[in-house]
């Protein structure tokens, strides 16, 4: 794509990225064909082709963006398919990423969308307010059906759709917390390794058990867990909405405490079980890029960042020796397939604990879930829901296997109309259980699976 930014704009790291992006594109649409919203909605505005030439527009003349350019961009996923499917290798997550910046900095949203939006970027990072406001969540859900419907004709997400939208995806109840930072979980018997384990903000409110299984399993296999003090969340959330202020300083805390402990201590990896906060630290040397006092440490927490699939794969597992009829419809989260490139590891492993692993249809395509995206544009993430549901009922699992919080959620939201009754359990619980430990709390009523471990 040819290019016309001007030598003052080229000085510019960010615009000089930009540039190089954007000439990397020929413009062959391959990247529509696994476009969600494209799919869905047929507008090239919607693909990744149609947002590449809105974003040249709006940076290359310097302009403010425009509602019409807002509404396209706010659309994207940033599930990265587009990525996977591209033959020129344009790094299109680093573009548009640049273009929420601008449009956070230049653009002013109705007033009732900043609200939501600011209350989403102060709530979600924060653990202790994230839980209270699940808490009353579940207690104002039954008053959602009284909020003012959609008017006719209108496809803009109004406040009282967001709304909604949150307050279904609120769970039932909430399980007591999980360890705090500063805790260190010895190994069991000699020890082969040291790792940090990122806590997480949403995920350690809505399902500690993920990270408990993870410690358990580490442990009982000789590799010693840290969950390192004063980390915090890791700046994908509010990097996705465009606050990237915001999200570098939670970046540079980060990669702060994790560099003490790696010189004090040491570590062999940082851990994640949550696939789209992988995807953000492994990107941290990128972020970090032009700033002098963080680059070199940014790039060396970015080398050491592994899922903990990749991790449990290097290292020494006593797998079972039988096999079960137990059937798991892997969910292959888009931050890890696109993001991370992981795409047959986790199923591999599902394989080797004994499990009848089967592969969805579609899997390319998001669930619609991505961050906060389910509340922000509901009507697209319901319908990609329910296409991700029916792709998944085609397998005829007893159980759905994930690597990210918030697809679990955007899947098995059981309150919504369309969500599954199939219990939706990360990867990690599953290899926990079949390899000693304990049934994951969402299977307790079945009798299938592995005769090892506690019932």
């Amino acid at each position: 794509m040819k290019t016309e930014f001007s030598l003052a704009q080229l000085a510019d790291p960010d615009i000089r990225e930009a540039d190089k992006i954007l000439r990397a594109c020929v413009h062959c649409g391959f990247c529509t064909a696994t476009c969600p919203t494209y799919v869905l909605l047929g507008d090239e505005l919607d693909s990744p082709r149609g947002r590449i030439y809105l974003i040249k527009d709006m940076l290359e003349n310097d302009r403010k963006p425009t509602q019409e350019v807002v509404k396209h961009i706010d659309r994207c996923l940033s599930c990265l398919a587009c990525m996977t499917t591209c033959p020129s290798g344009v790094n299109y997550m680093h573009l548009v990423d640049q273009a929420r910046v601008k449009v956070e900095d230049e653009y002013s949203r109705p007033l009732s969308e900043r609200f939501l939006r600011g209350i989403l970027a102060q709530v979600l990072p924060r653990p202790g307010l994230f839980r209270a406001s699940m808490i009353a969540a579940r207690l104002a859900r039954p008053f959602a059906a009284l909020l003012p419907a959609l008017p006719q004709g209108q496809t803009t997400p109004t406040f009282f759709e967001r709304l909604r939208a949150m307050l279904a995806l609120a769970p039932g109840r909430l399980p007591p917390p999980g360890p705090s930072g500063g805790t260190v979980f010895p190994a069991e018997g000699r020890r082969r390794g040291r790792v940090a384990l990122l806590q997480g903000c949403a995920q350690q409110v809505l399902s500690p058990g993920i990270n408990q299984a993870a410690i358990r399993m580490l442990t009982r296999n000789g590799i010693e867990v840290v969950l390192v003090a004063d980390e915090q969340c890791c700046g994908s959330l509010t990097h996705h909405m465009g606050r990237d202020r915001d999200a570098l300083t939670r970046a540079r805390a980060n990669i702060e405490v994790w560099t003490n402990e790696i010189d004090r201590n040491g570590l062999d990896a940082i851990l994640v079980t949550t696939s789209g906060c992988g995807t953000t630290i492994k990107d941290y040397g990128y972020m970090l890029r032009e700033d002098a006092a963080f680059a070199a440490k940014a790039a060396r927490i970015s080398a050491l960042a592994k899922d903990v699939t990749e991790y449990v794969a290097g290292i020494e597992i006593a797998w079972p020796q039988s096999k079960n009829d137990l059937v798991v419809a892997y969910h292959s989260a888009c931050s890890l397939q696109h993001g991370q490139k992981i795409t047959q590891l986790p199923k591999e492993l599902l394989s080797k604990s004994g499990f009848v692993v089967k592969d969805v249809p579609e899997s390319h395509l998001c669930c619609g879930s991505a961050g906060t995206y389910n509340i922000l544009q509901p009507d697209i993430a319901r319908r990609l829901r329910e296409r991700k549901i029916a792709n998944i009922a085609s397998t005829k699992p007893d159980v759905i296997s994930a690597g990210n919080i918030g697809c679990m959620v955007q899947i098995g939201s059981v309150e919504s109309a369309d969500g599954t009754s199939v219990p939706v359990v990360h990867t990690i619980e599953l290899l926990d259980w079949a390899t000693g430990g304990p049934r994951p709390d969402l299977l307790m009523g079945s009798m299938k699976g592995p005769h090892v471990g506690r019932a």
